[in-house]
Protein backbone atom coordinates (compact mmCIF):
# COMPACT_ATOMS: atom_id res chain seq x y z
CA UNK A 1 0.00 0.00 0.00
CA UNK A 2 1.34 3.41 -0.87
CA UNK A 3 2.82 5.28 2.06
CA UNK A 4 1.95 8.75 0.75
CA UNK A 5 -1.10 10.22 2.54
CA UNK A 6 -4.04 11.13 0.35
CA UNK A 7 -5.18 14.70 0.89
CA UNK A 8 -8.78 15.80 0.57
CA UNK A 9 -10.74 18.88 -0.28
CA UNK A 10 -12.19 21.29 2.28
CA UNK A 11 -15.65 19.80 1.59
CA UNK A 12 -14.43 16.36 2.59
CA UNK A 13 -12.58 17.81 5.56
CA UNK A 14 -15.93 19.14 6.75
CA UNK A 15 -17.26 15.60 6.72
CA UNK A 16 -18.90 15.32 3.26
CA UNK A 17 -18.04 12.17 1.29
CA UNK A 18 -16.09 12.50 -1.89
CA UNK A 19 -18.12 12.41 -5.12
CA UNK A 20 -16.34 10.07 -7.46
CA UNK A 21 -12.88 8.64 -7.21
CA UNK A 22 -9.89 10.96 -7.01
CA UNK A 23 -8.29 11.68 -10.32
CA UNK A 24 -4.64 12.41 -10.91
CA UNK A 25 -5.34 16.15 -10.83
CA UNK A 26 -7.34 15.99 -7.61
CA UNK A 27 -7.04 19.13 -5.54
CA UNK A 28 -7.08 17.33 -2.20
CA UNK A 29 -4.90 19.12 0.29
CA UNK A 30 -5.80 17.97 3.80
CA UNK A 31 -6.25 14.63 5.51
CA UNK A 32 -8.85 14.97 8.33
CA UNK A 33 -6.89 12.47 10.44
CA UNK A 34 -4.41 15.24 11.15
CA UNK A 35 -7.23 17.30 12.66
CA UNK A 36 -8.36 14.29 14.70
CA UNK A 37 -4.79 13.91 15.92
CA UNK A 38 -4.78 17.50 17.15
CA UNK A 39 -8.11 17.04 18.88
CA UNK A 40 -6.90 13.79 20.47
CA UNK A 41 -3.94 15.69 21.91
CA UNK A 42 -6.24 18.43 23.21
CA UNK A 43 -8.45 15.81 24.86
CA UNK A 44 -5.48 14.29 26.63
CA UNK A 45 -4.34 17.72 27.82
CA UNK A 46 -7.78 18.65 29.13
CA UNK A 47 -8.25 15.33 30.94
CA UNK A 48 -6.07 16.94 33.64
CA UNK A 49 -8.88 17.63 36.16
CA UNK A 50 -9.35 13.89 36.61
CA UNK A 51 -5.69 12.91 36.54
CA UNK A 52 -3.50 12.13 39.53
CA UNK A 53 -0.82 14.69 38.66
CA UNK A 54 -3.40 17.49 38.80
CA UNK A 55 -5.02 16.25 42.01
CA UNK A 56 -1.54 16.05 43.57
CA UNK A 57 -1.29 19.86 43.43
CA UNK A 58 -4.63 20.19 45.26
CA UNK A 59 -4.18 17.44 47.86
CA UNK A 60 -2.51 19.25 50.74
CA UNK A 61 -4.42 22.58 50.40
CA UNK A 62 -7.74 20.74 50.16
CA UNK A 63 -6.95 18.45 53.10
CA UNK A 64 -6.14 21.49 55.23
CA UNK A 65 -9.21 23.37 54.02
CA UNK A 66 -11.60 20.49 54.57
CA UNK A 67 -9.92 19.25 57.76
CA UNK A 68 -9.61 15.62 56.67
CA UNK A 69 -6.88 13.03 57.09
CA UNK A 70 -4.53 11.59 54.48
CA UNK A 71 -6.42 8.30 54.49
CA UNK A 72 -9.84 10.00 54.17
CA UNK A 73 -8.67 11.95 51.13
CA UNK A 74 -7.13 8.84 49.55
CA UNK A 75 -10.29 6.79 50.20
CA UNK A 76 -12.47 9.41 48.51
CA UNK A 77 -10.13 9.33 45.53
CA UNK A 78 -10.19 5.52 45.51
CA UNK A 79 -13.99 5.25 45.59
CA UNK A 80 -14.28 7.73 42.73
CA UNK A 81 -11.76 5.80 40.72
CA UNK A 82 -13.60 2.54 41.34
CA UNK A 83 -16.75 4.12 39.92
CA UNK A 84 -14.79 5.30 36.89
CA UNK A 85 -13.45 1.78 36.37
CA UNK A 86 -16.96 0.29 36.59
CA UNK A 87 -18.39 2.71 34.03
CA UNK A 88 -15.59 2.65 31.47
CA UNK A 89 -16.53 -0.59 29.63
CA UNK A 90 -20.01 0.83 29.04
CA UNK A 91 -18.55 4.17 27.90
CA UNK A 92 -16.39 2.27 25.42
CA UNK A 93 -19.42 0.49 23.97
CA UNK A 94 -21.27 3.79 23.63
CA UNK A 95 -18.34 5.35 21.76
CA UNK A 96 -18.16 2.31 19.45
CA UNK A 97 -21.88 2.65 18.79
CA UNK A 98 -22.49 6.40 18.39
CA UNK A 99 -18.99 7.77 17.90
CA UNK A 100 -16.90 10.50 19.51
CA UNK A 101 -18.61 13.42 17.82
CA UNK A 102 -21.82 12.95 19.81
CA UNK A 103 -20.30 11.83 23.10
CA UNK A 104 -17.51 14.41 23.47
CA UNK A 105 -19.68 17.54 23.99
CA UNK A 106 -21.75 15.79 26.67
CA UNK A 107 -18.67 14.54 28.49
CA UNK A 108 -17.00 17.97 28.29
CA UNK A 109 -20.08 19.67 29.75
CA UNK A 110 -20.19 17.12 32.57
CA UNK A 111 -16.48 17.40 33.36
CA UNK A 112 -16.67 21.20 33.53
CA UNK A 113 -19.66 20.95 35.88
CA UNK A 114 -17.68 18.50 38.03
CA UNK A 115 -14.81 20.98 38.32
CA UNK A 116 -17.22 23.78 39.17
CA UNK A 117 -18.86 21.64 41.85
CA UNK A 118 -15.41 20.76 43.24
CA UNK A 119 -14.78 24.47 43.78
CA UNK A 120 -17.81 24.70 46.10
CA UNK A 121 -17.40 21.64 48.34
CA UNK A 122 -17.04 22.00 52.10
CA UNK A 123 -17.31 18.43 53.38
CA UNK A 124 -15.94 14.93 52.87
CA UNK A 125 -19.24 13.89 51.26
CA UNK A 126 -18.91 16.63 48.68
CA UNK A 127 -15.35 15.50 47.98
CA UNK A 128 -16.57 11.96 47.26
CA UNK A 129 -19.19 13.22 44.79
CA UNK A 130 -16.86 15.66 43.04
CA UNK A 131 -14.08 13.10 42.69
CA UNK A 132 -16.57 10.63 41.18
CA UNK A 133 -17.46 13.15 38.47
CA UNK A 134 -13.99 14.35 37.51
CA UNK A 135 -12.38 10.91 37.64
CA UNK A 136 -15.10 9.21 35.59
CA UNK A 137 -15.28 11.90 32.92
CA UNK A 138 -11.68 13.16 32.93
CA UNK A 139 -9.30 10.29 33.42
CA UNK A 140 -11.84 7.78 32.14
CA UNK A 141 -14.15 8.88 29.33
CA UNK A 142 -12.14 11.79 27.90
CA UNK A 143 -8.94 9.76 27.68
CA UNK A 144 -10.82 6.88 26.05
CA UNK A 145 -12.27 9.14 23.35
CA UNK A 146 -8.79 10.43 22.57
CA UNK A 147 -7.23 7.04 21.90
CA UNK A 148 -10.40 5.82 20.15
CA UNK A 149 -10.06 8.61 17.58
CA UNK A 150 -6.42 7.79 16.87
CA UNK A 151 -7.23 4.10 16.56
CA UNK A 152 -9.95 4.79 14.00
CA UNK A 153 -7.92 7.16 11.82
CA UNK A 154 -4.52 5.45 11.83
CA UNK A 155 -3.32 1.88 11.33
CA UNK A 156 0.17 1.38 9.90
CA UNK A 157 1.41 4.54 11.62
CA UNK A 158 -0.71 3.98 14.72
CA UNK A 159 2.24 3.89 17.10
CA UNK A 160 3.64 7.21 15.92
CA UNK A 161 0.19 8.81 15.72
CA UNK A 162 -0.59 7.72 19.28
CA UNK A 163 2.75 9.11 20.42
CA UNK A 164 2.01 12.45 18.78
CA UNK A 165 -1.44 12.63 20.42
CA UNK A 166 0.28 11.69 23.67
CA UNK A 167 2.19 14.97 23.49
CA UNK A 168 -1.00 16.52 24.83
CA UNK A 169 -0.79 14.34 27.91
CA UNK A 170 2.91 15.04 28.32
CA UNK A 171 2.41 18.79 28.06
CA UNK A 172 -0.43 18.49 30.56
CA UNK A 173 1.80 16.76 33.11
CA UNK A 174 4.49 19.34 32.42
CA UNK A 175 2.38 22.46 32.87
CA UNK A 176 -0.85 21.79 34.78
CA UNK A 177 0.59 20.93 38.25
CA UNK A 178 2.81 24.03 38.24
CA UNK A 179 -0.01 26.21 36.94
CA UNK A 180 -2.46 24.84 39.49
CA UNK A 181 0.07 25.30 42.29
CA UNK A 182 0.47 28.96 41.27
CA UNK A 183 -3.29 29.51 41.06
CA UNK A 184 -3.81 27.89 44.47
CA UNK A 185 -1.16 30.11 46.06
CA UNK A 186 -2.56 33.25 44.43
CA UNK A 187 -6.32 32.67 44.58
CA UNK A 188 -7.01 29.51 46.59
CA UNK A 189 -7.95 25.99 45.56
CA UNK A 190 -11.64 26.83 45.08
CA UNK A 191 -10.89 29.40 42.37
CA UNK A 192 -8.35 27.10 40.73
CA UNK A 193 -11.03 24.43 40.23
CA UNK A 194 -13.43 27.02 38.78
CA UNK A 195 -10.79 28.11 36.27
CA UNK A 196 -10.30 24.48 35.25
CA UNK A 197 -14.05 24.25 34.55
CA UNK A 198 -13.92 27.25 32.20
CA UNK A 199 -10.87 25.84 30.44
CA UNK A 200 -12.56 22.47 29.80
CA UNK A 201 -15.66 24.11 28.35
CA UNK A 202 -13.72 26.56 26.21
CA UNK A 203 -11.28 24.07 24.71
CA UNK A 204 -13.52 21.05 24.13
CA UNK A 205 -17.19 21.81 23.51
CA UNK A 206 -17.36 24.03 20.38
CA UNK A 207 -14.14 22.70 18.76
CA UNK A 208 -15.37 19.15 19.36
CA UNK A 209 -18.70 19.82 17.65
CA UNK A 210 -17.10 21.56 14.66
CA UNK A 211 -14.02 19.41 14.08
CA UNK A 212 -14.60 15.81 15.19
CA UNK A 213 -15.35 13.17 12.56
CA UNK A 214 -15.70 9.62 13.82
CA UNK A 215 -14.17 7.46 11.10
CA UNK A 216 -12.19 7.93 7.87
CA UNK A 217 -14.80 5.94 5.97
CA UNK A 218 -17.16 8.90 6.45
CA UNK A 219 -14.93 10.91 4.09
CA UNK A 220 -14.30 8.11 1.61
CA UNK A 221 -10.92 7.21 3.09
CA UNK A 222 -9.30 4.40 5.03
CA UNK A 223 -7.05 4.69 8.11
CA UNK A 224 -3.79 6.55 7.36
CA UNK A 225 -5.51 8.45 4.53
CA UNK A 226 -5.63 5.71 1.93
CA UNK A 227 -8.67 5.42 -0.29
CA UNK A 228 -11.02 2.47 -0.28
CA UNK A 229 -9.78 -0.33 -2.56
CA UNK A 230 -12.83 0.23 -4.82
CA UNK A 231 -11.62 3.75 -5.51
CA UNK A 232 -8.21 2.57 -6.67
CA UNK A 233 -7.35 1.32 -10.08
CA UNK A 234 -6.94 -2.44 -10.28
CA UNK A 235 -3.18 -2.42 -10.69
CA UNK A 236 -2.72 -0.05 -7.78
CA UNK A 237 -4.93 -2.16 -5.53
CA UNK A 238 -2.89 -5.22 -6.46
CA UNK A 239 0.29 -3.36 -5.60
CA UNK A 240 -1.17 -2.48 -2.23
CA UNK A 241 -1.99 -6.11 -1.51
CA UNK A 242 1.46 -7.21 -2.51
CA UNK A 243 3.00 -4.49 -0.35
CA UNK A 244 1.04 -5.69 2.68
CA UNK A 245 2.32 -9.21 2.12
CA UNK A 246 5.92 -8.26 1.47
CA UNK A 247 8.59 -9.86 3.67
CA UNK A 248 9.80 -6.44 4.77
CA UNK A 249 6.49 -5.50 6.34
CA UNK A 250 5.29 -8.93 7.46
CA UNK A 251 7.20 -9.12 10.78
CA UNK A 252 5.86 -5.79 11.93
CA UNK A 253 2.35 -6.00 10.55
CA UNK A 254 1.83 -9.51 11.91
CA UNK A 255 1.23 -7.86 15.28
CA UNK A 256 -1.52 -5.63 13.89
CA UNK A 257 -4.94 -7.21 13.52
CA UNK A 258 -6.42 -6.80 10.02
CA UNK A 259 -8.94 -3.97 9.67
CA UNK A 260 -11.76 -6.47 9.27
CA UNK A 261 -10.79 -8.53 12.31
CA UNK A 262 -13.30 -8.14 15.11
CA UNK A 263 -12.49 -9.62 18.51
CA UNK A 264 -15.43 -9.33 20.86
CA UNK A 265 -14.98 -8.73 24.56
CA UNK A 266 -15.87 -12.35 25.50
CA UNK A 267 -13.27 -13.62 23.01
CA UNK A 268 -10.65 -11.25 24.39
CA UNK A 269 -11.34 -12.32 27.96
CA UNK A 270 -10.70 -15.96 26.99
CA UNK A 271 -7.30 -15.09 25.50
CA UNK A 272 -4.33 -15.68 27.90
CA UNK A 273 -2.33 -12.96 26.13
CA UNK A 274 -4.87 -10.36 27.24
CA UNK A 275 -4.23 -11.08 30.91
CA UNK A 276 -0.46 -10.95 30.47
CA UNK A 277 -0.72 -7.61 28.71
CA UNK A 278 -3.15 -6.38 31.35
CA UNK A 279 -0.51 -6.79 34.05
CA UNK A 280 1.35 -3.78 32.65
CA UNK A 281 -1.35 -1.04 32.73
CA UNK A 282 -2.70 -2.42 36.00
CA UNK A 283 0.71 -2.15 37.62
CA UNK A 284 1.30 1.25 36.06
CA UNK A 285 -2.03 2.40 37.44
CA UNK A 286 -1.31 1.11 40.94
CA UNK A 287 2.32 2.09 41.35
CA UNK A 288 2.43 5.13 39.09
CA UNK A 289 -0.66 6.70 40.64
CA UNK A 290 0.58 6.04 44.15
CA UNK A 291 3.96 7.66 43.48
CA UNK A 292 2.51 10.73 41.77
CA UNK A 293 -0.35 11.16 44.24
CA UNK A 294 2.05 11.23 47.20
CA UNK A 295 4.99 12.80 45.40
CA UNK A 296 5.09 15.97 47.50
CA UNK A 297 5.10 13.96 50.76
CA UNK A 298 7.54 11.31 49.44
CA UNK A 299 10.05 13.88 48.31
CA UNK A 300 9.51 15.79 51.54
CA UNK A 301 11.01 12.84 53.42
CA UNK A 302 14.23 13.51 51.49
CA UNK A 303 14.24 17.25 52.15
CA UNK A 304 12.57 18.59 48.98
CA UNK A 305 9.90 21.29 49.32
CA UNK A 306 6.53 21.18 47.52
CA UNK A 307 7.65 23.42 44.67
CA UNK A 308 10.66 21.19 43.94
CA UNK A 309 8.56 18.03 44.20
CA UNK A 310 5.99 19.36 41.75
CA UNK A 311 8.81 20.64 39.57
CA UNK A 312 9.96 17.04 39.17
CA UNK A 313 6.69 16.45 37.32
CA UNK A 314 7.78 19.05 34.79
CA UNK A 315 11.08 17.23 34.29
CA UNK A 316 9.23 13.93 34.08
CA UNK A 317 6.79 15.26 31.49
CA UNK A 318 9.53 17.03 29.55
CA UNK A 319 11.54 13.84 29.19
CA UNK A 320 8.39 11.88 28.31
CA UNK A 321 7.70 14.43 25.59
CA UNK A 322 11.26 14.22 24.30
CA UNK A 323 10.93 10.44 24.07
CA UNK A 324 7.58 10.60 22.27
CA UNK A 325 8.86 10.16 18.75
CA UNK A 326 11.53 7.54 19.50
CA UNK A 327 8.99 5.46 21.43
CA UNK A 328 6.37 5.89 18.71
CA UNK A 329 8.90 4.84 16.07
CA UNK A 330 9.82 1.75 18.07
CA UNK A 331 6.16 0.90 18.67
CA UNK A 332 5.61 0.55 14.92
CA UNK A 333 8.68 -1.70 14.52
CA UNK A 334 9.40 -3.70 17.71
CA UNK A 335 7.27 -6.29 19.50
CA UNK A 336 5.19 -4.56 22.14
CA UNK A 337 6.10 -7.06 24.86
CA UNK A 338 9.77 -6.04 24.79
CA UNK A 339 8.96 -2.33 25.08
CA UNK A 340 6.42 -2.89 27.86
CA UNK A 341 8.90 -5.13 29.70
CA UNK A 342 11.38 -2.26 29.72
CA UNK A 343 8.69 0.15 30.97
CA UNK A 344 8.11 -2.05 34.00
CA UNK A 345 11.84 -2.08 34.78
CA UNK A 346 11.78 1.73 34.69
CA UNK A 347 8.88 1.81 37.16
CA UNK A 348 10.62 -0.61 39.54
CA UNK A 349 13.77 1.51 39.36
CA UNK A 350 11.80 4.69 40.12
CA UNK A 351 10.21 3.07 43.19
CA UNK A 352 13.62 1.94 44.42
CA UNK A 353 15.04 5.44 44.01
CA UNK A 354 12.21 7.20 45.82
CA UNK A 355 12.68 4.80 48.74
CA UNK A 356 16.45 5.21 49.05
CA UNK A 357 17.45 8.43 47.23
CA UNK A 358 21.09 8.38 48.36
CA UNK A 359 21.68 11.82 46.82
CA UNK A 360 19.14 14.60 46.38
CA UNK A 361 20.12 15.16 42.74
CA UNK A 362 19.03 11.58 41.99
CA UNK A 363 15.44 12.79 42.28
CA UNK A 364 16.00 13.92 38.69
CA UNK A 365 16.84 10.33 37.70
CA UNK A 366 13.61 9.26 39.40
CA UNK A 367 11.68 11.78 37.31
CA UNK A 368 13.39 10.62 34.11
CA UNK A 369 12.53 6.98 34.78
CA UNK A 370 8.89 7.85 35.40
CA UNK A 371 8.89 10.02 32.27
CA UNK A 372 10.21 7.23 30.06
CA UNK A 373 7.77 4.77 31.62
CA UNK A 374 4.89 7.17 30.98
CA UNK A 375 5.91 7.79 27.38
CA UNK A 376 5.89 4.04 26.67
CA UNK A 377 2.51 3.56 28.33
CA UNK A 378 0.99 6.43 26.34
CA UNK A 379 2.24 4.96 23.06
CA UNK A 380 2.93 1.22 23.13
CA UNK A 381 0.58 0.59 26.05
CA UNK A 382 -2.24 2.38 24.23
CA UNK A 383 -2.01 0.85 20.75
CA UNK A 384 -1.37 -2.73 21.86
CA UNK A 385 -5.10 -3.39 22.36
CA UNK A 386 -6.26 -2.33 18.90
CA UNK A 387 -3.13 -3.82 17.28
CA UNK A 388 -3.91 -7.21 18.80
CA UNK A 389 -7.72 -7.22 18.78
CA UNK A 390 -8.85 -5.02 15.86
CA UNK A 391 -10.89 -1.85 15.31
CA UNK A 392 -14.46 -3.08 15.38
CA UNK A 393 -14.82 -3.27 19.18
CA UNK A 394 -11.80 -1.23 20.22
CA UNK A 395 -13.77 1.02 22.56
CA UNK A 396 -15.26 -1.93 24.44
CA UNK A 397 -11.96 -3.86 24.59
CA UNK A 398 -10.02 -0.81 25.71
CA UNK A 399 -12.79 -0.03 28.16
CA UNK A 400 -12.28 -3.38 29.86
CA UNK A 401 -8.49 -2.98 29.91
CA UNK A 402 -8.63 0.59 31.14
CA UNK A 403 -11.23 -0.36 33.71
CA UNK A 404 -8.68 -2.70 35.26
CA UNK A 405 -6.01 0.00 35.05
CA UNK A 406 -8.26 2.58 36.71
CA UNK A 407 -9.30 0.06 39.35
CA UNK A 408 -5.62 -0.42 40.13
CA UNK A 409 -5.04 3.33 40.17
CA UNK A 410 -7.89 3.63 42.68
CA UNK A 411 -5.88 1.45 45.05
CA UNK A 412 -2.57 3.15 44.27
CA UNK A 413 -2.66 5.94 46.89
CA UNK A 414 -3.89 3.63 49.67
CA UNK A 415 -0.76 1.50 50.31
CA UNK A 416 1.37 4.60 50.87
CA UNK A 417 -1.31 6.32 52.96
CA UNK A 418 -1.84 3.26 55.15
CA UNK A 419 1.89 2.69 55.38
CA UNK A 420 2.58 6.15 56.77
CA UNK A 421 -0.53 6.19 58.98
CA UNK A 422 0.12 2.77 60.60
CA UNK A 423 3.90 2.31 60.30
CA UNK A 424 4.94 5.97 60.25
CA UNK A 425 7.04 5.18 57.15
CA UNK A 426 6.55 4.80 53.40
CA UNK A 427 9.10 1.99 53.20
CA UNK A 428 6.74 -1.04 53.50
CA UNK A 429 4.54 0.22 50.67
CA UNK A 430 7.54 1.14 48.50
CA UNK A 431 8.92 -2.40 48.80
CA UNK A 432 5.60 -3.61 47.44
CA UNK A 433 5.84 -1.00 44.67
CA UNK A 434 9.22 -2.43 43.63
CA UNK A 435 7.97 -6.02 43.51
CA UNK A 436 4.82 -5.37 41.45
CA UNK A 437 6.52 -4.03 38.28
CA UNK A 438 9.02 -6.88 38.35
CA UNK A 439 6.14 -9.37 38.39
CA UNK A 440 4.40 -7.55 35.51
CA UNK A 441 7.65 -7.50 33.53
CA UNK A 442 7.91 -11.27 33.77
CA UNK A 443 4.26 -11.68 32.70
CA UNK A 444 4.41 -9.44 29.62
CA UNK A 445 7.71 -10.98 28.48
CA UNK A 446 5.83 -14.24 27.82
CA UNK A 447 2.96 -12.60 25.87
CA UNK A 448 2.50 -13.71 22.25
CA UNK A 449 0.14 -12.81 19.41
CA UNK A 450 -3.42 -13.69 20.49
CA UNK A 451 -5.20 -16.83 19.33
CA UNK A 452 -8.95 -17.30 19.55
CA UNK A 453 -10.10 -19.85 22.11
CA UNK A 454 -13.46 -21.50 21.52
CA UNK A 455 -15.89 -21.34 24.46
CA UNK A 456 -16.44 -24.58 26.32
Amino acid sequence: MSSDPVTISPVEAAGEPARGGPGPDSARKWYPGWTMLGMAGALQYMSAPGQSYSVAAFKEPMRDGLGISETDFSLAYAVATLLSAALLPYVGRIIDSVGARKTLPLIAVGLGCGCLFMSTISSLTGLYIAFCIVRSLGQGALSLISVWLVGEWYEKKRGMATAIAGLGGGLSVMTVPILMNWLIIQYGWNTAWAILALAVWGVLIIPGILLIRDRPEETGLKPDGFEHPSELEGSEAEDDLSDDASPETAPRMSLIAPTGDAWTVPEVLRDPTFWKLLAVPSTAGLVGTGLVFHQVALMGTHGLDSFSALGLMTIQAGFATAMTFPVGWLTDRVESRFILFFAMLCLAGASLLVMTLPFTWMAIVYALLLGLHGSILRSTGTVVWINFYGRAHQGAVRGVAWSAMILASALGPLPLALSVDYFNSYRPALLFFIAMPLFAACAVWTARSPQRVSPN
